[in-house]
């Protein structure tokens, strides 16, 4: 999803890209390891993609953000300190106000390492954008500050939003879990998606994910079960709330099914949320090019049974597929990678839209073209965009006082209580 985000916002600045904060791999998992708080590499990554890159500066900024470290532990650590101390070439293109700001987080986050110098930090492979948000975090005491210090630093489009799914808590760690059908649990993101470290992830897993879940850091890996001691249920930010209430379509993007989508979706509010938006609000699911280790095995109907299952959080909710899901995207010509039951989609009430795609020759994938995606969104959103409703007269006499809504611009914000 990446690399169409950025496409995206041809069709209007004003999107909300939602993520988890459950990443556990690479620099990300060091990071948490050593100064704890939520997985920034899955956020960072997304502000990358939508960085601005119209002037030489820019380019710059984002050519330092996007850094990695040698994978060498001594060579990492000696490319650090020059990048730090503002001596770096990678410095080269960012004139003063920039390179304070960033070298200020920078060594923030370096002091910090500083401090639990016992836990012996390994640089190897650190993103240099993870080391700037874990310090901006750090600092600011707020992963959402941190973002729209990063998305200002990064150009991205003052409209355009970077959220992360969960209310917003300095200090938390959360761990995402994966309930098999035979009743074992896999705890980690990288131990479901790709524990051997490669993109692809391996083999398909021992048994199928009947879902995932959020776990208390105490428990370990390989248990037979989860149980109520051990879930836990992090709050919804009230931004992506607020976000939702006004939104005029929901995407669910491609990427990894149970540890990129459902982490999302199973936080509770969600649900309830998507439930609520009207009819006119197209709610597409872009199906992915073809399996992975977590979904091995499945039909386009077992994707779709998947988000509904995560929305209702299993038996919480229980709504119909059609509640959360009325397009489905797949790519044009994936042939039977996964197949496409039209039968079972058209009786959960569900369209589906080939978009014109190409063939990756190095992952042998389906990869969407980015501009036939922002046609089909165009497509979907003209053909469900609501007729006008004709006035009525207010009632008479008005009560005194109403929970109302408000319009400003293109979008409704609920003036009820506080964010």
């Amino acid at each position: 999803m990446n690399s169409l985000a950025a496409a995206l916002s041809s069709i209007s600045p004003h999107i909300a890209h939602v993520l988890p904060v459950s990443d556990d791999g690479g620099s990300t998992a060091e990071i948490v390891r050593v100064l704890g708080g939520p997985a920034v590499g899955d956020i960072r990554s997304r502000c990358l993609r939508l960085s601005d890159v119209s002037t030489a500066e820019s380019r710059a900024v984002k050519r330092l953000l996007q850094h990695r470290l040698p994978m060498d532990r001594a060579a990492a650590r000696a490319a650090w300190q020059p990048i730090v101390e503002g001596s770096d070439a990678l410095w080269e293109g960012i004139e003063s106000p920039y390179k304070h700001t960033i070298r200020a987080f920078l060594i923030h986050f370096n002091q910090h390492i500083l401090v639990h110098a016992s836990h012996d930090f390994d640089f190897a492979g650190g993103s240099i954008g993870n080391f700037f948000f874990a310090g901006a975090r750090l600092f600011l005491n707020s992963l959402n500050a941190a973002i729209f210090l990063y998305s200002r630093v990064s150009g991205i489009p003052q409209e355009t939003a970077v959220l992360p799914i969960t209310k917003s808590v300095s200090d938390q760690r959360v761990v995402l879990g994966a309930c098999l059908a035979d009743g074992r649990l896999v705890r980690g993101q990288n131990a479901i998606s790709h524990p051997d470290g490669s993109k692809g992830g391996g083999d398909a897993l021992p048994s199928p994910i009947t879902r995932v879940c959020y776990l208390s850091s105490d428990v370990d890996h390989g248990s037979p079960a989860v149980g109520a001691a051990a879930e836990v249920h992090p709050s919804l930010n009230p931004l992506v709330e607020t976000k939702l209430r006004s939104a005029h379509a929901l995407v669910y993007g491609c990427g990894s099914l149970y540890t990129s989508i459902c982490p999302s979706l199973i936080v509770r509010g969600v649900g309830e949320e998507v439930a609520a938006l009207g009819p006119h609000v197209p709610r597409i699911l872009m199906l992915n090019g073809s399996p992975d280790r977590e979904t091995s095995g499945m039909v386009a109907s077992d994707y779709v049974k998947a988000i509904t299952g995560a929305l209702n959080r299993e038996h919480e909710l229980s709504h119909e597929p059609s509640t959360y899901v009325t397009v489905l995207f797949c790519p044009k010509g994936a042939v039977a990678r996964i197949p496409i039951d039209h039968e079972v989609l058209e009786g959960m009430g569900i369209r589906v839209v080939e978009v014109p795609s190409t063939m990756d020759a190095a992952s042998g994938t389906m990869l969407y073209d980015s501009q036939a995606v922002v046609d089909a969104l165009v497509e979907v959103l003209g053909q469900q965009r609501p007729s006008p409703l004709p006035r009525r007269p207010p009632p008479s006499p008005p009560p005194a006082v109403l929970p109302h809504r408000r319009r400003v611009g293109t979008n409704t914000h609920d003036t009820r209580g506080s964010t």
